[in-house]
């Protein structure tokens, strides 16, 4: 039987309300696999709980940033933003996986809107990415962590940190469909991420660093977002930080989204 649409339903699936539709399905989609997947729930709970206890232990009795009592009132800024790094990089490996196995070929066989695929995998990483930054907070808070900086800033700081993760998203989607092979798009992702997060000052100021280093340090894009996370956290002057972050994740978002879905484009063409 072959399905026949309504001049009305058509104009109704062009429209805003139909694309939300799709990408909320897509996202519980994403959310739901996460779920079922008991290795996925591990790297999404056990993983962060690890980098927070680990650095802080292991570290906090050797690093002593200027400005700070407590070793963890530095650190975790810079843990949210290396837990959320490594985390995005399973958006590439997701979508490369959906490619291998067929899975975007059945997506295009549904009445649904293409951006949707990518929008849908985005917002399920924004979720999980908020259930992780609370996770993080909350082991924090344990071992001694505090906001000084009031509720407002705090609450700037969690949106902040998820902004960047979503420009990690869109960033780990382009990889993975540039490269169509789960085990490479991990991979790459990972080798990409490691080197900007240990010359940035995740874990310690970077005039510690060599001075050839710290030129590239003090330019890092996770230097930048860590300084602004730490300045919301710590208080103090935060707005030539949070600006320099948001332009940053605003510069990564337009050149990657626009890449992003033209790649997809052209992967799901006929």
């Amino acid at each position: 039987m072959t399905a026949t649409i309504a001049p009305g339903d058509a104009v109704r699936m062009g429209g805003p309300g139909w694309l939300l539709a799709n990408v909320a399905t897509v996202t519980a989609r994403n959310l739901h696999r996460l779920v079922r997947v008991p290795t996925l729930i591990a790297f999404a709970t056990v993983q962060p709980v690890l980098f927070v206890l680990l650095f802080t232990y292991a570290w906090g009795g050797a690093i002593h940033p200027p400005g700070v009592t407590r070793y963890i009132d530095y650190a975790l800024p810079g843990i949210w933003v290396l837990a959320i790094a490594f985390g995005a990089s399973q958006t590439g490996v997701a979508l490369a996986d959906d490619l291998a196995t067929g899975m975007i070929d059945r997506f295009r066989a549904l009445p649904m809107a293409r951006s949707a695929v990518l929008a849908g995998r985005v917002a399920a990483d924004a979720a999980r990415n908020l259930f992780v930054l609370a996770l993080m907070t909350g082991v924090g808070y344990a071992i001694g962590f505090r906001f000084h900086a009031g509720p407002a800033a705090a609450l700037a700081a969690i949106v902040l940190a998820l902004a960047v993760g979503v420009a990690f998203s869109w960033i780990f989607a382009l990889l993975g469909l540039l490269v169509r092979d789960p085990e490479s798009a991990g991979i790459g992702g990972l080798l990409a991420v490691i080197p900007l997060i240990f010359t940035s000052s995740t874990f310690v100021p970077v005039a510690t660093f060599p001075g050839w280093l710290q030129a590239f340090a003090n330019v890092n894009p996770i230097t930048v977002t860590v300084d602004a996370l730490r300045a919301l956290c710590l208080g103090g002057p935060t707005a030539t930080n949070v600006w320099q972050a948001l332009i940053w994740i605003g510069g990564l978002l337009a050149a990657a989204i626009p890449a992003a879905v033209i790649r997809y484009r052209h992967s799901t063409a006929t």
